[in-house]
């Protein structure tokens, strides 16, 4: 072979390893990955492109319950009083009155929001107990309130985002006010490892501030800002830092990852669980029928114990890895020790081997 042959099969041969090298990559690569090549893994969550923010709907709207805003961060605690308003108007009518005039943007150049809003006012006074008193209240888009002379606190909230603003009220004068709310939104998704849907009604999210506006929780503690959040729920929230929590059913399967909210965007991310629900059996013999009142604890290879029950068929939601078993019945004690498969569930069947 001349020398120019032999320098094509070399880089043909080099071209061939390369091509195989990739292979095994992709293959190798997790699946969740191979999802979208613009998402990107962050802590044990799947973090797609954030999108613009999605108005609130009518029905998610009527949907919110009373309180879903939280409370203003500079009154810490507010008095559940109002006065009486106007049937007509649902102002307070007096002639020495200043009127406010409220908007509200996600962000500064954004469009105004016109419903999903829960405005309060609080006067800056406090009472003798040393608390804010709510003086006037609005739900929806924009709000115009008529107040007495004074200084006020205005909590602009939008689902767990919010602000609070401190406007000066002057007899016969309008006070006009746009709230920059600098906020986002988060979407959260569960699923196995690989890329299995799970029971949303087994899935819950606890959402905590990484970040307070510049502030540390003592001994770096967080601040809880969503508790129990369901697959799917549309969290409003402040743009920053914040930590998920997502644990699927309720021993041991949690995963955890750092997630950043962008002002006007949205934000969807899938968490992945390695997990697999295991029901206990105590049985006679293999494949009998299970032996009921039976007091059942789950334990850690290391003896540590994870959960309890009573009965012939409890079951439970595991993160894969190995565990043990420990079952009474009548007096009588017996175990085994198992492993957990991702996305394998199975019944784990104890014998009862009554001791000579």
């Amino acid at each position: 072979m001349s020398s120019t042959g032999r320098r094509g099969a070399a880089r043909l041969g080099a071209l061939a390893g390369l091509c195989a090298a990739l292979a095994l990559c992709l293959v190798a690569a997790p699946p969740a990955l191979a999802q979208s090549d613009a998402a990107a893994m962050t802590g044990g969550a799947l973090q797609r492109p954030p999108v613009p923010m999605p108005k609130p709907s009518p029905d998610e709207e009527a949907a919110l319950p009373p309180g879903f805003s939280p409370e203003p961060e500079v009154p810490e605690s507010a008095t559940p009083y109002a006065p009486a308003l106007d049937a007509d108007t649902g102002t307070p009518a007096d002639d020495n009155e200043g009127t406010v005039y409220l908007v509200s943007r996600l962000v500064k150049d954004g469009d105004p929001l016109d419903r999903g809003m829960m405005w309060r006012v609080y006067s800056e006074k406090r009472d003798a107990e040393g608390k804010l008193t709510l003086v006037a209240n609005a739900t929806g888009g924009d709000a115009e309130f008529r107040l007495d002379p004074g200084t006020y606190l205005v909590h602009a909230g939008f689902g767990y985002a919010g602000s609070t603003t401190r406007i000066r009220v002057e007899p016969g004068r309008v006070n006009t006010r746009t709230i920059v709310l600098d906020a986002g939104g988060l979407k959260l998704d569960a699923e196995l490892a690989e890329n299995r849907p799970l029971d949303a009604d087994e899935v819950k999210f606890d959402v905590y501030a990484n970040e307070t506006r510049g502030e540390t929780g003592a001994a770096g503690a967080r601040r809880l800002v969503a508790s129990k959040a369901g697959i799917g729920t549309m969290l409003r929230l402040n743009a920053g830092s914040y930590y998920v929590v997502s644990k699927y059913g309720a021993v041991n399967a949690v995963v955890r990852a750092d997630i950043r909210v962008q002002p006007g965007k949205l934000t969807e991310a899938t968490v992945y669980h390695k997990a697999a629900r295991i029901t206990l059996k105590l049985v006679n013999e293999p494949g009998g029928e299970a032996l009921a009142n039976t007091e059942w604890s789950l334990l850690t290879p290391g003896g540590d114990q994870l959960a309890e029950s009573v009965g012939a068929f409890p079951s439970f939601i595991l993160a894969e890895g190995d565990y043990a078993v420990v079952a009474k019945n009548h007096d009588q004690i017996f175990n085994r020790e198992f492993s957990v498969e991702s996305g394998i569930d199975r019944e784990v069947e104890v014998l009862a081997l009554k001791r000579n």
